[in-house]
């Protein structure tokens, strides 16, 4: 077990990593387990799920259609719906164009054949439904690649033609994913880069962690590789973009706070193996409990409805505890080993005074001199910007899912301009076979709806798949209404209805009991957390206070950003859960390493004097961790959707107020105002 962060006794356990021999070991074992990760996390791929259902919300009846989709003929076929429009009226040149591509696309229909084009009533616009399946190597977005092609060879001038319908919506969303990966990854490395490079000023030093990150992120994948390969672990290539930002970001973190401790116990110490034992002794139990924190607050997820929050979880707390595995075993062995002059030009000598940076020891005295008329203005601060949160919207339309307007979302709205609004996404509503009749006819009666046709029969005769086009667009409130309508007319009849609209009212009602049930577990673990840490109840609650108001702060702030200024309109569903759970339990991170030193120095100089001593102790460090995280979070803004793009900002948001606003002078108020007492019911 590891002691308390104010304990000088030596600890075995941190200690054996960074004795003079060992050293080597911890090295040798760390190539081998890098050498076998390597092969394994290029096999995540092959147990990565990217289908819908992995997303949606469990138990569902839209995700039930979904899944019953396999039993059906056209299962695994995927339709991409070419749309031609030209506000003048078709022309008999654009009518031979359709024709062609006809002809073109048969070679990648299923069954290689296309229907004839139908067209709009206005005349204005026509439509080709190509069935696509992959096969082998060859996925949809693959042949939706091709389908592409072929519609925008030889397009006569001003005809609009777009690929939209689930094949069209396919490839977009792999193209997204794909710029979301390398921009983040390509960006997160940047701004780490640039950000060790500025705070130690030294040409080799930002290498190492750096290169640890590297290490944690490659492990990552392949525990992650082997979990759902042989234990039946939901792999989602949705999430990995957030998981890549969490390993650089955290992982980083722990890498400033273990070198910033290193490096003052080297001003104090010859033996640099002594100096980092003493270091791992000071930093690690802060460090642990930061993991501790996250990764448990992340697993909370496992409580959820939603598929996308579920898988998070898992692999969210795994990147996590790799990233703590390299920076307190991996990096102190690269150290040791090269010596201190990998922080040249500024090597740490002993006798040199320990620095404190002036600005935080400003900071500390102006907090010291009137504690609680700071805490009381910090608040009413940020309860100002809280109040922005008050006028939030959830649920982003189509035009707002990504960033421009590509194909599949323009084809939307060309369908909507000249067919029936809902005919790309129709409502899908499976049922037993012997209600084909009776069904048909309930739901054709029901407002909003304007059309209704057998679209399938199982290949056993027992269930049937009934397509209801909606008059509305697909993403709308009267849409919403209608399947409401529908689904109270289906009750009783063994139906179950889904589509584009019945899922995301699901992901909606999903969303919110997630919000129900996941928020009041993380707050308990990290209060639980808090407690065994510190040995105290008044300061965890008091802690759990700022990071609360840090992130409805945060919350409101983001708000008139995204509505005011980016003109999304309103905030993705996962945002607010998700940036709850990021941002309390990196939030409660730095008040951790804060308090931590706060209890380490009071035994030394006392309760009123440990405080700005510790804030200007730390100050430097933690604030460059903070800074570090923030623009971790901030690289997810390169993403096309716009979900991504919140989550970076608000997430950047709400560490830059933790860390500049709650950690730097809301909580050392705090903890000078309640005095001793802070510690209650334990003796500082």
């Amino acid at each position: 077990m590891l002691l308390s962060s104010n304990s000088t006794t030596p600890v075995p356990i941190l200690d054996k990593p960074v004795r003079r021999l060992t050293k080597w070991l911890v090295l040798a074992l760390w190539l081998i387990a890098a050498v076998a990760a390597v092969p394994l996390a290029g096999k995540l791929g092959s147990v990565s799920r990217d289908d819908v259902t992995v997303e949606l919300p469990i138990g569902a009846a839209a995700t039930t259609v979904t899944a019953l989709a396999s039993r059906f003929p056209d299962a695994g076929v995927s339709s991409g719906i070419i749309v031609y429009a030209r506000a003048a009226g078709l022309t008999d040149a654009d009518r031979s164009k359709v024709d062609a591509d006809r002809l073109a696309l048969a070679a990648l229909a299923v069954d290689g054949d296309v229907a004839p084009g139908a067209p709009s009533k206005d005349g204005q616009a026509m439509t080709l439904t190509v069935p696509l399946r992959a096969a082998g190597s060859t996925t949809v977005s693959d042949l939706a690649t091709k389908v592409r092609a072929i519609v925008d060879g030889g397009l006569p001038a001003g005809l609009d033609a777009k690929l939209t319908g689930a094949a069209g919506a396919s490839l977009d969303a792999a193209d997204a994913r794909a710029q979301t990966a390398a921009g983040a990854m390509l960006v997160t490395a940047i701004v780490v880069t640039v950000i060790l490079l500025v705070t130690y000023r030294s040409p080799v030093l930002w290498i190492l962690p750096l290169l640890c990150v590297g290490v944690a992120s490659v492990l990552t994948d392949a525990i992650t590789y082997l979990l759902g390969r042989f234990a039946g672990m939901t792999v989602d290539t949705g999430n990995a973009a957030v998981v890549t930002v969490l390993v650089f970001g955290v992982g980083t973190d722990y890498a400033l706070l273990l070198l910033a401790r290193y490096r003052e116990e080297l001003r104090r110490t010859e033996d640099r193996h002594a100096a980092m034992a003493r270091a791992l002794r000071r930093a690690v139990p802060a460090i642990a409990a930061s993991a501790a924190t996250v990764s448990l607050a992340l697993l909370c997820l496992l409580a959820a409805d939603m598929g996308f929050n579920h898988t998070l979880g898992t692999a969210g707390a795994i990147a996590i505890l790799c990233g703590l595995s390299t920076m307190v075993t991996l990096l102190p062995a690269l150290l040791l080993v090269l010596g201190r002059w990998v922080f040249w030009p500024a090597i740490p000598r002993p006798g040199a005074a320990v620095s404190v940076g002036r600005f935080w020891s400003r900071i500390g005295r102006l907090v010291s001199a009137r504690p609680r008329a700071v805490w009381v203005g910090t608040a009413a601060f940020l309860a100002v910007l809280a109040v922005g949160a008050l006028g939030i919207h959830t649920g982003l339309d189509d035009k707002h899912l990504v960033v421009g307007n590509p194909d599949s979302v323009a084809g939307q709205s060309l369908l909507a301009a000249h067919y029936p609004a809902g005919r790309s996404r129709p409502v899908e509503i499976v049922a037993p076979s012997s209600t084909s009749d009776s069904l048909t006819g309930a739901v054709r009666g029901i407002a909003g709806v304007a059309s209704v046709s057998l679209d399938a029969r199982s290949t056993d005769g027992t269930l049937v798949r009934l397509d209801a086009v909606l008059t509305d667009p697909a993403d709308s409130p009267a849409a919403a209404s209608t399947v409401d309508r529908i689904t109270a007319a289906t009750a009783g009849r063994q139906a179950y209805v889904g589509g584009y609209t019945a899922s995301s009212m699901a992901k909606a009602k999903a969303q919110a009991h997630d919000r129900d049930v996941v928020i009041p577990l993380v707050l308990l673990v990290v209060f639980a957390v808090l407690v065994l840490l510190l040995r105290s109840l008044v300061g965890p609650l008091l802690l759990m206070a700022t990071v609360v108001l840090s992130y409805v702060a945060a919350l409101g702030l983001g708000w008139l950003l995204f509505d005011h200024v980016f003109g999304f309109g309103a905030l993705d569903v996962q945002l607010v859960l998700v940036g709850f759970l990021f941002l309390v339990a990196l939030g409660v991170d730095y008040n951790i390493f804060l308090v931590t030193r706060i209890k380490e120095e009071i035994g030394r100089l006392g309760h009123r004097e440990a405080v700005p001593h510790a804030l200007a102790a730390t100050g430097g460090v933690i604030s460059s961790a903070g800074i570090v995280l923030a623009a971790t979070f901030a690289a997810l803004t390169v993403a096309p959707q716009v979900a991504f793009i919140e989550i970076g900002v608000l997430v950047a948001i709400g560490v830059l107020i933790d860390t500049l606003l709650v950690r730097s002078v809301l909580v050392p108020a705090l903890v000078l105002d309640v005095g001793r007492r802070f510690w209650w019911p334990a003796r500082a």
